[in-house]
């Protein structure tokens, strides 16, 4: 838009007093804003002013010379949102001091106008109307960019911080750990999700974060979580009990059947441990066809002491190698040692004929030489089971 001749003499006049005006908007101006006068003296003196300056001198450019305004003229701001982002200043608070400089810069140009020229303050206010969206959009992009970035490396430090203490990378008593809130008892809880393998990134991405909304909810604060799409590692860092429904919870939020182990601690150096009791009782779980839901170490106490490695434990585990070839057989096992070796629920449990779970089991009983109509038998096809599952998974 061409601006008259005396447009562009109006807004001359306010060239010599861009510094004044520079101090006015930074010790004056903002100062009304919430939260302003808590910055330090320097960011008000030097930065906030130096960006007025630059803001003035942009506008009297475009006033006089629009022809020479680059692309990059809102590099400036910027580089300072991204800084006010950096330093935590709320994006609010930001936004409203470009909206309190556009409204001191339009209080100068009425204030050197003479009579008569109304018309060309008219001029300028659209020129100013014009500008400010690109510059406050800028701004706000830029803060809102650098805000996620900030954010996701603090994610991720916690996250590496959450691992290695699970891990047992990062000592109990380590300074950093103070950052996760780890301080008296806790619970440890390992996820096992029967998610569809085929599923793509995005959905997996949704499912996770409602897993999380749900942990969060549940137990009135931000669990530290590593989630993946088949399950993960949570620490709930308060002194609670898992609730007895909240593998139904989480399989509600998540959309499949989740496995819950969960494991209490009296503190941060017990997590260790606690992370491997808890995946440990999970893979038993899985192992013995225990349907899933929310397991503590007493309901698995029998399976848990079966399945330690000894050394007889390669021959336990080798009890059911002539039907490793077999996987209907194992199977068959698992699930009749699930249901309690109730022959009927078993066979509805794998749509078969209970005839058909009869013969199998004996099959199992003829070809490996366990009773397993006996206690003793029963004992050692868990622990074979077991002990078989531990080499898999190692």
């Amino acid at each position: 838009m061409a601006l008259s001749p005396e447009a562009r003499s109006l807004a001359a006049r306010c060239e010599p007093r861009v510094n004044e005006l520079a101090r006015r908007m930074a010790r004056e101006a903002f100062e009304e804003l919430p939260g302003y006068a808590e910055l330090p003296d320097d960011v008000k003196d030097l930065e906030v002013a130096a960006t007025v300056r630059h803001g003035v001198r942009l506008f009297l450019r475009r006033v006089s010379e629009p022809d020479l305004v680059q692309p990059g003229s809102n590099r400036l701001f910027r580089e300072r949102a991204a800084q006010r982002a950096e330093e935590g200043m709320p994006l609010h608070l930001l936004l409203r001091t470009y909206a309190h400089g556009l409204y001191a810069l339009w209080q100068a140009l009425r204030d050197v106008a003479g009579p008569g020229e109304e018309g060309a303050l008219v001029e300028l206010a659209d020129v100013l109307l014009q500008s400010h969206p690109g510059i406050v959009g800028a701004v706000a992009e830029t803060y809102l960019d650098e805000r996620s970035a900030l954010e996701a490396e603090q994610r991720a430090q916690v996250r590496s911080l959450v691992r290695g203490l699970l891990d047992g990378m990062v000592p109990p008593g380590h300074v950093l750990l103070d950052q996760l809130g780890l301080e008296g008892p806790a619970l440890v809880l390992a996820l096992g999700l029967d998610a569809d393998p085929a599923e793509g990134p995005v959905a997996v991405r949704r499912r996770l974060r409602r897993l999380q909304t749900a942990l969060d909810h549940t137990f009135g604060v931000e669990v530290l979580a590593l989630l993946e799409a088949d399950g993960g590692r949570v620490i709930v860092p308060k002194d609670c009990p898992a609730p007895d429904d909240l593998a139904g919870r989480l399989a509600k939020a998540g959309g499949f059947e989740v496995r819950v182990a969960a494991v209490r601690t009296a503190g941060p150096e017990e997590v260790t441990a606690a992370a491997r009791t808890a995946t440990e009782i999970l893979r038993i779980t899985r192992a013995c066809g225990i349907p899933a839901g929310l397991h503590r170490l007493d309901d698995v106490l029998l399976e848990y002491h079966l399945s330690r490695p000894s050394e007889t434990s390669h021959r336990i585990a080798a009890l059911l190698d002539p039907v490793a070839g077999r996987p209907e057989l194992l199977e068959t096992l698992r699930t009749h040692l699930a249901h309690q070796q109730d022959r009927r629920a078993t066979a509805a449990a794998l749509g078969l004929h209970p005839n058909t779970v009869d013969n199998r089991l004996a099959r199992i009983g003829e070809q490996t030489g366990i009773d397993l109509a006996a206690p003793r038998g029963t004992a050692l096809a868990i622990a074979a089971l077991l002990l078989r599952d531990a080499v898999d998974a190692s």
